[in-house]
């Protein structure tokens, strides 16, 4: 299998968890955004979109989207288990997972800013100021989640990493970048914490892959 990704895309580095946790190898194949790489007419005719991640199959098929691949990923790995069997338990812990993937990082990502910065004339303040609005948003609500749960124990949900963990400590890497002080989070930072003690989260951090820079 091919990973199209980059190293510092939050959707690269998420599912980038999830195939360390399910023990999956791939060739990862980077494609410097920097650079605009993805929009190649050689990528273009792999993901029609342009966007990483991507995931080529050894039978040539290619699946998009980090949320596709990821639910990909549990059915065709079931073990270890990124969602608790509990029907109300992974409703939970998906909608942990939604705060990130649906309402804070597509608004963040590189596409938006930089159309903010060539259209708006935001300079790095704003930037900044718009990152950390939806950052602070998104992780209020998750810290208050995260402390109602009477099923929370060192990760979002239980005593083992899954989904809500391989979406949440990508974005606190992005807060991080944007200068959020996570300190009023601290729910947040222990579960970071307790997953960068893992070697499929090490593994997967932006400053472990090949074209870091």
């Amino acid at each position: 299998m091919k990973l199209y990704n980059f190293f510092r895309s939050g959707t690269s580095y998420r599912l980038r968890i999830a195939l360390n946790l399910k023990g999956v190898d791939t060739e990862q194949v980077a494609l410097d955004l920097r650079k605009e790489a993805h929009l190649s007419k050689e990528f273009k005719a792999i993901n029609p979109q342009q966007l990483v991640p991507a995931l080529t199959l050894d039978n040539g098929t290619t699946l998009i989207q980090s949320p596709a691949i990821i639910e990909w990923l549990e059915e065709r790995y079931p073990q270890p288990r990124l969602l608790p069997q509990d029907p109300e338990a992974r409703a939970h812990v998906r909608a942990l997972a939604a705060i990130v993937g649906c309402d804070i990082h597509p608004i963040n990502n590189r596409r938006i800013l930089e159309y903010l910065r060539k259209n708006f004339g935001a300079d790095e303040a704003a930037i900044l100021a718009w990152c950390g609005t939806w950052i602070s948003a998104g992780f209020d609500a998750m810290e208050t989640l995260l402390a109602a749960d009477p099923g929370r124990g060192a990760f979002c949900h239980g005593q083992a990493p899954g989904l809500a963990d391989v979406y949440l400590v990508p974005q606190v890497e992005s807060a991080r970048r944007f200068k959020v002080d996570l300190s009023r989070w601290p729910l947040i930072s222990a579960v970071d914490a307790a997953c960068a003690q893992l070697e499929a989260f090490q593994r997967a951090a932006p400053a472990a892959q090949a074209d870091a820079a």
